[in-house]
């Protein structure tokens, strides 16, 4: 049985951890409206760029002199997975989540007899990924020194998988983050970027208006697709830093009322044993002055 000064201790001790959830959820709950209000902004341009692409892509009579990154390389052999995740952890499934659904993809593809490789954005995915593939992760960027997300720094990590595609390195590359609902519902999301995905677009594009456009098709696509690339990665980006923060915010509120509950039943332990000693001590005065 922990004698009264273990229990003081451990009380203590639950009250500082307390403390530090309660701060952490709080500086989570402050930074999260910001990026909430970056990742909601980004998703109009990016849905919009997805509709310029599907009218051009729709406009193409055939296949022939369309960009790579647009028709691929007819080959499905060589995957690579872009995987997205935290630099941080301290929020619940958030990593694990995404992590999950790359490595279940991973998995079914090797089954299939395919090349899996990956690309992984943030510490904790690539952590979690090294365990089981460690010889298939051919890049690994980290944003933990990151104040502030910009295009730049997806546009850098699109000129990386480009540079791969380019060279051959992979035939399909997805794209793996966490959709930001609420903050309690950050959705694990998987994106095709190369070849690029636009035919479910291109009907609904093409049926608001015509457009004629200069120079032609191809030309525009091949100036577009490579910026598309970056703008959806750095959509994904943003879409992860707001879902990290609802997921921060949320476990540590789960862990401030943890440690609440836990304090309770220490204290109220404590009472009881020290309400015990008390008794205790009394019935041995109390036969000492009878046996007298």
């Amino acid at each position: 049985m922990p004698s009264l000064k273990d229990l003081r201790n451990r009380i203590a001790s639950v009250k500082a951890t307390q403390k530090i959830t309660k701060a952490m959820q709080m500086v989570a709950a402050a930074k999260l409206r910001r990026a909430q209000s970056a990742a909601e902004a980004a998703r109009p341009y990016a849905e919009r760029m997805g509709s310029v692409l599907a009218n051009l892509a729709s406009r193409l009579t055939t296949t022939e002199g369309a960009p790579r990154l647009l028709i691929g390389t007819g080959k499905d052999d060589v995957h690579l997975l872009l995987v997205c995740t935290g630099e941080r952890g301290l929020c619940g499934a958030f990593n694990s989540a995404i992590v999950r659904m790359a490595r279940e993809r991973a998995l079914a593809l090797k089954a299939q007899g395919k090349t899996v490789k990956f690309f992984c954005v943030g510490k904790k995915g690539y952590e979690a990924l090294r365990r089981q593939f460690e010889k298939d992760i051919v890049d690994y960027v980290e944003l933990r020194s990151v104040r502030q997300l910009g295009f730049d720094h997806a546009e850098a990590i699109a000129k990386k998988l480009l540079r791969l595609f380019n060279e051959g390195g992979f035939d399909v590359a997805t794209l793996y983050y966490s959709h930001f609902r609420s903050v309690i519902a950050q959705v694990p999301t998987a994106q095709q970027l190369i070849p690029a995905q636009v035919g479910e677009g291109a009907g609904a594009a093409g049926a608001e208006a015509v457009y004629d456009y200069e120079p032609g098709e191809e030309e525009i696509l091949e100036a577009l697709l490579p910026r598309n690339i970056a703008v959806q990665i750095f959509r994904a980006l943003l879409e992860n830093n707001a879902s990290f923060y609802g997921a921060q915010m949320s476990a540590m509120d789960n862990a401030t009322r943890n440690a609440g509950e836990m304090i309770r039943k220490q204290t109220l332990k404590y009472n009881r044993t020290r309400q015990a000693m008390i008794t205790k001590e009394l019935i041995e005065i109390i036969s000492g002055a009878e046996a007298l």
